[in-house]
């Protein structure tokens, strides 16, 4: 045992070392950094014995759960084939297969899919793309949200935290306010933009939900103005929200929908553009065009074999099903749980993608506490509620990436009732102790410390 640990740390010091020291510290300064050594379904086990229940799902990963054995035994299955995993000159038939599941499934009008390794990858695709159909240059998108962090997702993003230090971007990127249909309307009128790239639900900003018809008639405009409607559904896919797309609950066919991160179950890096016939034949329009957008491991086969798998997996488990069913039971749960507090501001969401937001207290001794976090870092409150999770708790979850007052609520689709009971009963207790208890805000300070001592 001693030796195992030994490794451990020499691992853990080696990434430290060589990887990122500062997530590292975060981690530390955060009390989270923990190792894990078996990870299944919803539960996940730690070197000193804990159980920890995760309701974060890696940002959305985790769909079917950790290390779904049906998906374990699949990618041993295809590695024991000696296939042709990344020959390159040759037709990938298990891209042939997994893109008719994915267009099958996503319907409407999305007929081609184009492979990339991440949800990142996608976004710089479907910029391509929309530009190479349109001839125009401009992308328009929705402000808060989050396309990931290479340089032209991160043009499609307005938070300056993502994207000081590391401009100029894009040009010809513009933002509009999510919901606001006369400035997208204004914007679009210009002619000047081959996209609208927006998310359904805005999760990074704080599961943010659609103005009721929004979608549709941005889809209309979007339409009228030639201009490409694309939804990033990135973390929405694949049955998070109760829905194959979260564009089936508002009845909209987009021209392109870019998927990742749950496409392949966790294991192996993937994801997918899907688009119509016609953007297709804009960019691969011949003979001599035929690889003008490739990417190394966009086809590979232990990354098809492993969407093929969880496409299995969440028809024959019915997870879309059950996400809606659970989501609405967590929903009322929390609703009636937390209510009546004074610093819950709402709780929303679809599916299993879900929010607890945040607000200041009105009591005077709080709300000093609470200011004097907020002028530190206004991340400090919402780490104070996932630390509590964490520590009193063993619940891991996140706030969101562009609202830290939005606590995220997304666990595998399969989760069950007794654990959705377990996460209820820990964040009313960390929601009472909050609103009752000076140790909730004594810790806050503690926190500052330690942030000032690691600096």
């Amino acid at each position: 045992m001693l030796a195992a640990a030994t490794v451990e740390d020499d691992a853990s010091g080696d990434y430290e070392r060589y990887v990122n020291p500062q997530w590292v510290r975060l981690l530390d300064v955060l009390r989270m950094n923990v190792s894990y050594v078996r990870c299944l379904g919803a539960d996940l086990e730690t070197a000193d014995g804990r159980r920890i229940l995760d309701f974060n799902s890696g940002y959305c990963v985790h769909n079917i759960g950790h290390n779904h054995p049906r998906l374990v035994q699949a990618l041993k299955d295809e590695l024991d084939r000696a296939g042709p995993a990344m020959l390159q000159n040759h037709v990938a038939t298990l891209a042939g297969e997994a893109a008719r599941r994915l267009c099958e499934l996503a319907g409407g009008r999305l007929t081609k899919a184009f492979f990339g390794s991440s949800g990142s990858e996608g976004v710089e695709a479907a910029i391509k793309f929309a530009r190479a159909h349109t001839k125009r240059p401009g992308i328009l998108y929705a402000n808060d949200g989050f396309h990931g962090l290479t340089c032209g997702a991160l043009s499609l993003m307005s938070n300056p935290f993502w994207r000081q230090g590391f401009e100029p971007l894009l040009p010809a990127t513009e933002g509009v306010a999510f919901g606001d249909l006369a400035a997208l309307e204004r914007k679009l009128a210009t002619g000047t933009f081959a996209a609208f790239i927006l998310e359904p639900i805005q999760a990074e900003a704080g599961i943010v939900m659609p103005p009721p018809d929004y979608l549709a008639r941005a889809q209309a405009l979007c339409r009228r103005h030639r201009t490409l409607f694309v939804l990033d559904e990135v973390q929405t896919g694949l049955g998070r929200t109760g829905r194959f797309l979260a564009a089936h609950h508002y009845g909209v066919e987009p021209d392109m929908v870019v998927l990742a991160k749950a496409m392949s179950g966790g294991l192996v890096p993937s994801g997918a553009v899907l688009m119509t016939e016609a953007i297709f034949g804009s960019v691969y329009s011949s003979l001599r065009r035929a690889l003008v957008h490739t990417s190394t491991y966009s086809e590979n086969g232990l990354a098809m074999r492993a969407c093929l798998t969880t496409l299995d997996i969440l028809e024959d488990e019915r997870l879309a099903q059950r996400a809606a069913a659970s989501g609405e039971r967590l929903r009322q749960a929390l609703r009636q749980r937390l209510s009546d507090y004074e610093m819950i501001a709402d709780i929303r969401g679809l599916g299993l993608l879900n929010a607890i937001e945040f607000k200041a207290p009105r009591s005077p001794r709080r709300w000093l506490a609470f200011q004097a976090f907020d002028k530190i870092h206004p991340a400090v409150f919402g780490q104070l509620l996932v630390m509590r999770l964490f520590q009193d708790h063993g619940i891991l979850s996140q706030v969101c990436g562009n609202n830290f007052m939005v606590l995220k609520v997304a666990p595998p689709l399969g989760i069950e009732d007794g654990q959705i009971d377990r996460y209820v009963e820990a964040i009313a207790a960390v929601v009472e102790l909050m609103h009752t208890s000076g140790t909730f805000w004594s810790e806050g300070l503690g926190l500052v410390r330690r942030v000032v001592a690691s600096i």
